[in-house]
Formats: structure tokens, C-alpha cells, sequence
């Protein structure tokens, strides 16, 4: 018996074997999910997914484009995903960006205006996008998750901009929890530690996050990307049936520290 018999999802966006995105949907499928996802239609992109995909063993999975800032590359994925499914019980948002050139130390003041609107749209508007989309697809109730990291409460250096955008993501998620609770749909985050994902080697200066938290976490380590996957199955699955509009942890531990 796995956690999710019987349940069907739609997961944004694996980019490689090393995404959260990638061992969510690795944990979802163990655990007896059948699995959508969505990819970036940039360069080389379709490839490398279902190179990860094959590597975790479900290589044949639904797989459509998603551009999540253009609202009709969003509906276009959302009406490809009803032909397919009918109906779901989950949605993942993981994922993010902001310019790279604005994720450096002391580099904040010099965000300029479209740089901002860019990482907002992406980052967080995108979940608003795809929970309009996946609550039409959720008659029965669900579950919807989306990555956070600390930086959108505490100042993380070099992460700037993106820390905004990960603040308006988890207060978007709260409001939508509120909205679609009536409907038996629940959302909450996850706040992972720094994880070796692609998105996140942009970051400035996250060697010193990985040796940091490692030296001031309780657990005395970072986590792998495993454990993330593993905390979402949790937050997917009916154990959390009491749960919506939370922020759970993922970090060692290293969110409760002061000093």
C-alpha cells in the first residue's frame, strides 16, 4: 500500500535528476502516484526531463510545455491535462527565477523594475496561474504544494530579489488556502535548506550557505533532496488531511536558530 494509490498529479517543473521537482515526483510514483509534468520549453530542455524522468523509472509519464509566464501556455497545459486525466489530486509548484545578475552580494539596490516584475510573475504569480488551473481539475478536494526557502523571512545575502518573490509566493499560498478550502483543496509550502539543484548554483555565495548551515544547524548537516521529496509525499498524501496554509521546514533544523 503506498501513501497515493490511486491519486494522480501534476508536477512543475523537473529540470534534471537533481531538481526537488524530480525526487517529489520520484517519491510520488514510489508511493503509487500517477504523475503530469510540465518543463520550460527552452533549448535542450524536453530532452534533459525525460533523461531524468527514464532515470527514475517513469520515462512514459505525461509530459507537456508550460511556459508559467504566458497565461496561454498555462491554459494550453491545463486543457492538454484534462483530455489526459479528467481529473487530479495534486499539484506541484517547484519552481523559481530571477536574473542571476541580481543574485549577488550587495547587489539588491540595483534590481531594476523588470527584473522584479520578472522574478514576482515567475516565482510566485505562477502558483496563483496554476492553482486556478488545478482546483477546475480537483471536484473531490486536493492537495497543492509549492517550494519556499528561508530567505523570504530572514535577509540570506545574495539572495535578494528572489527572497521577495519567495515571501509573495508563501503569502499567496496562504491566501489560496483560505479561498479553496471550502472546496476541500489544501495548500501549504515547504521551506527547504539549500539543496545542489541547478537553479540554486545562481545563487551568490551558496558554498558558504552549504559550510554555514552545516556548522550551525541542530542536525549538524544539510539535508538532500530526498528528504524534501519525502516531507512532500506527507503534505500530498491524507496524513496532512488537517493541514492547509502551513510552511513546514525542511532545513536541519537550521530555521530555529539565532546565533
Amino acid at each position: 500500500m503506498g501513501l497515493l494509490d490511486g491519486k494522480k498529479g501534476l508536477i512543475l517543473n523537473v529540470a534534471n535528476d537533481r531538481s526537488i521537482a524530480w525526487h517529489i515526483a520520484n517519491n510520488a510514483v514510489k508511493q503509487g502516484a500517477t504523475c503530469g509534468f510540465g518543463y520550460l520549453p527552452i533549448g535542450k530542455m524536453e530532452r534533459r526531463v525525460q533523461g531524468a524522468m527514464s532515470e527514475g523509472g517513469f520515462g512514459n509519464a505525461w509530459l507537456h510545455p508550460c511556459d508559467v509566464s504566458k497565461d496561454e501556455d498555462v491554459e494550453t497545459f491545463f486543457s492538454a491535462a484534462r483530455d489526459q486525466f479528467g481529473k487530479i489530486d495534486f499539484l506541484v509548484h517547484s519552481l523559481a527565477f530571477a536574473d542571476k545578475t541580481y543574485l549577488e552580494k550587495g547587489n539588491f539596490l540595483t534590481t531594476p523594475r523588470e527584473a522584479f516584475k520578472q522574478a514576482l510573475d515567475i516565482s510566485a504569480y505562477s502558483l496563483i496561474a496554476l492553482a486556478r488551473g488545478a482546483a477546475a481539475m480537483m471536484p473531490d478536494g486536493g492537495s497543492i504544494i509549492a517550494l519556499t526557502y528561508l530567505g523570504s523571512e530572514k535577509v540570506v545575502p545574495g539572495y535578494n530579489v528572489m527572497g521577495v518573490a519567495k515571501a509573495a509566493l508563501e503569502s499567496s499560498a496562504r491566501y489560496l488556502a483560505f479561498e479553496l478550502g471550502e472546496k476541500k483543496i489544501r495548500v501549504n509550502t515547504i521551506s527547504a535548506g539549500p539543496v545542489r539543484t541547478l537553479s540554486a548554483m545562481a545563487v551568490g555565495g551558496i558554498d558558504e550557505m552549504f559550510a554555514h548551515v552545516e556548522r550551525k544547524s541542530p542536525l549538524k548537516r544539510n539535508i538532500d533532496a530526498d528528504e524534501v521529496g519525502k516531507a512532500a509525499m506527507f503534505l500530498l498524501s491524507d496524513l496532512s488531511s488537517g493541514i492547509t496554509g502551513e510552511n513546514l521546514f525542511v532545513d536541519s533544523g537550521f530555521n530555529t536558530v539565532g546565533l
